[in-house]
């Protein structure tokens, strides 16, 4: 496929645009604030584009940029496709004369909750976890390769999304939008990863929380070792209080740093006393 292949002959739209858009996509963060979000840079990614569709109308450009500084909100990897497919809406604002501006960001608001929950899902609650632990798991064995898995690990299925994600959001975006919202496969898809997210944790947790209790009591001649009482009732039952017990804080509101200052000295206490151990 040649570089820089016209995809949209209408507007003149090449594929090198395209890949300015994807490039772009990585500073949606960029000017965040808490007015309007990523608005700004979802402008920005999709800005060129923009002047392209409507480079012989400097009043609807004006009115394009205006509705792109709303406010916008989601998980980064995935946003390429609602920049994919309001790319494609403009084309159409731009050719249908009939056709209301006021849905394309109307579908932008309609893609932020079930795209952010799967993204969210993945990217925050798998790939990140699971590219940390294998990191940790060759770090702690003093392998120099640490840092690249990482990287790899998180960031392929990352550029992968974004990529494919904007390329899809163009050709197939409203379509399957509306496809996937009527057979109710949207609700079932970020269902489904919700579960594979939290068996992830769960495994997570029993792989790398450790925390035991080595109290001893003799009774009767008989020694009695708490730890394995709390196996039986439950395996790695204190890593998962631990866990769970850090989860409700940050629901609360809690201040991270208060929350490292509280492990810190209650560990330090519990361990004095021998009542925890790592």
């Amino acid at each position: 496929m040649a570089r820089n292949e016209i995809i949209s002959t209408e507007n003149n739209l090449t594929r090198k645009d395209f890949r300015g858009v994807f490039w772009r996509s990585f500073t949606l963060l960029g000017s965040f604030n808490y007015e309007r979000m990523q608005g700004l840079g979802f402008l920005y990614a999709i800005m060129p584009l923009l002047k392209k569709i409507y480079k012989d109308d400097d009043e609807s450009l004006k009115k394009a940029m205006h509705r792109h500084l709303a406010a916008f909100n989601m998980t980064v990897a995935p946003s390429p496709f609602v920049m994919g497919t309001t790319i494609a809406m403009e084309e159409k604002a731009k050719k249908d004369k009939d056709f209301d501006p006021a849905s394309i960001n109307a579908i932008k608001v309609s893609l932020m909750g079930p795209l952010s929950g799967i993204g969210d899902t993945f990217f925050w609650g798998i790939f990140r976890i699971l590219a940390c632990s294998l990191a940790i798991g060759f770090a702690s064995q003093g392998n120099p390769i640490a840092p690249f898995i990482l990287l790899l690990v998180f960031n392929v299925p990352n550029f992968l999304t974004r990529w494919f994600g904007l390329s899809l959001g163009y050709r197939e975006g409203q379509n399957l939008l509306f496809s996937m919202q009527r057979s109710g496969k949207m609700q079932l898809f970020t269902f489904c990863a919700g579960i594979v997210g939290a068996m992830s944790m769960g495994c997570m947790i029993a792989m790398w929380v450790s925390i035991n209790c080595p109290m001893e009591f003799t009774i009767a001649g008989n020694a009695i070792v708490i730890q394995e009482y709390l196996d039986m009732l439950l395996p790695k039952l204190l890593p998962l209080a631990f866990t769970m017990g850090i989860f409700a804080a940050i629901k609360k509101n809690v201040k991270v740093t208060k929350i490292i200052g509280g492990i810190v000295i209650i560990g330090f206490v519990l361990g004095l006393l021998g009542i925890i151990s790592m």
